[in-house]
């Protein structure tokens, strides 16, 4: 069985067969053995600074749109324990004299 691949750019590229830095991950221009090569989160290749930069921004963007979508797991759990617990009534005070 295989597990679900992390979302960010690159990883299922590297589990394909052929080698991950054969190509830029963006453009897919070939990668030169003199040249350069821009690496971005550990192991997505790119060859330019341009060419990283713009996958940065959409993962970023990618990032940013889920996030909205998403409730935090501590304001849902406050939401089912708020929801869960009968209202309290206050209790009676006794004066002592």
């Amino acid at each position: 069985m295989r597990s679900a691949a992390p979302s960010y750019a690159g990883y299922r590229e590297c589990n394909q067969g052929s080698h991950f830095l054969e190509s830029c991950f963006l453009c897919r221009k070939p990668l030169g053995q003199n040249n350069d090569i821009f690496m971005y989160r550990g192991n997505t290749p790119f060859c330019s600074q341009e060419c990283r930069q713009e996958q940065m921004e959409t993962d970023e963007a990618d990032e940013a749109k889920e996030k909205r979508w998403k409730v935090p797991s501590s304001k849902k759990a406050l939401r089912q324990t708020t929801a869960a617990e009968p209202t309290k009534k206050p209790s009676s005070f006794v004066a002592v004299a």
